[in-house]
């Protein structure tokens, strides 16, 4: 169905889509249910339509489903990351072909208007608290626009409460996820959040968080920010409101965390009692490169020793590949996760996404393998290693992970640091699964594309 075929005051069917790129399909991703949490995207864009609208609504995640081809619409939503654009242009030239009239938005649609306009009758570009109900009601009245743009005006004051329902719960370890502030304060070169959506945070009230916390009636919760103590003050007023609430949370912060103790003690009395931290590097070069040189690797042991003494467990992240690794870098890695007890390593490797400083600095350099799209999703090199094969890299990053996740190196981590010690088993023995089953997931070769065309 089209918008002409449309009538104000009729009852108008919304699909809204979240595709996955071929890792993370639910028919062959990594992830198993017990390392997947719902995610926030579409059940809030489904709480943004506007209720005299009178819309019918259905979400697909393809995480968890297949999304039907067969689908009948009067529009189709898709939202899109660089790594799941590819699949996300198939589905939309697919609906397109069928009369549907389709909207793109999301991360990789900001940062590459023009591409992704080539797939969508409009796209959104920026946040879409504001664009999407006026994209809605412009569709109602067929006077749908190409594009719909963040405003300067841009604020999360009003409250919106994700229609969580809309996703099946069984199909997600929890539904408790949350989301107090966007974007970040920082510019390191290789995160999407600045070149999408600047360094400005964008902040909840406290009162809407702790609202939509009490609507949901949860107490394990999830917060997905890019970095909760991005400011300070607010950071301090939404821990203070957390703690009546007596819930238990894992969030995402900076290492700066360990700098401010008062913070680190708030944020603890909290409920906080794990926390995601990108350490990024044990190179002091590469983080000056990457513009993160407020880490510092000499301190990264004491900062775990601080959050452990706090009773918070640490996911600590590490991105192989930047200019001063070497094929060393992976051993060197995977022996400092254990010897500084870290609870949950994460490794990645470095991905230039369209649109960031790092992406610019390869394009320039000529270092760019492959604009398969597809490829950018931390998994698969995708651009030429300054000291170091693309398939040492590749295989250098496999090892760390089967190096941390050995029995011996689970026990040698959770013994030195004995926080949340049933969870963080549990937690360690499915990634120990992803870490030696990792290259058996990789369904698409990162050979496939190289040099190749633009998607």
């Amino acid at each position: 169905m089209s918008s002409n075929n449309t009538a104000r005051g009729k009852t108008i069917k919304i699909v809204l889509i979240s595709a996955k790129g071929p890792l993370y399909r639910h028919r062959g991703g990594i992830f198993k249910k017990s390392l997947r949490y719902q995610p926030l995207t579409l059940t809030t864009l489904a709480a943004l339509i506007p209720k005299e609208l009178n819309s019918e609504v259905v979400l697909y995640d393809e995480g968890i489903e297949n999304v039907p081809l067969d689908i009948e619409a009067d529009i189709i939503g898709l939202t899109v990351i660089t790594g799941t654009s590819v699949r996300s242009y198939e589905l939309a030239d697919h609906y397109r072909a069928r009369g549907i009239t389709v909207v793109l938005g999301g991360p990789h649609v900001t940062l590459l208007p023009d591409e992704a306009a080539a797939h969508a009758d409009t796209i959104v570009s920026g946040y879409a608290e504001q664009t999407w109900p006026q994209l809605l009601h412009d569709f109602i009245a067929d006077k749908l626009q190409p594009r719909y743009q963040q405003g300067a005006d841009f604020t999360l004051d009003k409250a919106v409460f994700p229609a969580r329902e809309l996703l099946d719960g069984k199909r997600f370890i929890t539904q408790d996820v949350f989301e107090a502030t966007r974007s970040c304060n920082h510019a390191c070169e290789f995160c999407v959040a600045p070149s999408a959506w600047g360094r400005k945070p964008f902040q909840k009230p406290v009162e809407h968080v702790v609202e939509d916390i009490k609507r949901q009636g949860a107490k394990r919760l999830i917060f997905i920010d890019l970095n909760l103590i991005a400011d300070r003050k607010y950071a301090a007023r939404l821990f203070t409101a957390l703690i009546p609430l007596k819930v238990s949370w894992f969030g995402l912060s900076t290492i700066l965390i360990a700098h401010d103790r008062e913070l680190l003690k708030l944020m603890a009395r909290s409920g906080c009692n794990g926390l995601l931290i990108g350490f990024e590097s044990i190179s002091p070069r590469n983080l000056q490169q990457a513009h993160k040189q407020f880490n510092n690797p000499q301190q990264y042991k004491e900062v775990v020793k601080l959050l452990h003494r706090h009773g918070i467990s640490l996911m600590a992240c590490f991105v192989f590949g930047l200019d001063d690794d070497d094929p060393s870098v992976f051993q060197r890695t995977a022996d400092f996760v254990v010897d500084a007890h870290i609870d949950l390593p994460r490794f990645a490797i470095a991905t230039p996404f369209p649109g960031t400083p790092f992406f610019k600095r390869m394009e320039l350099e000529q270092r760019i393998l492959s604009y398969n799209w597809e490829l950018y999703d931390g998994q698969h090199v995708v651009f030429q290693p300054r000291n170091m094969s693309v398939e040492e890299l590749q295989r250098g990053h496999e090892s760390a992970w089967r190096y941390a996740y050995r029995y011996r190196s689970i026990a040698r981590r959770l013994m030195g640091s004995r926080v949340q010690t049933h969870v963080a088993i549990v937690s360690n023995l499915g990634y120990r699964f992803y870490a030696h089953h990792l290259h058996s997931f990789y369904n698409c070769d990162w050979f496939t594309g190289q040099k190749g065309a633009k998607a």
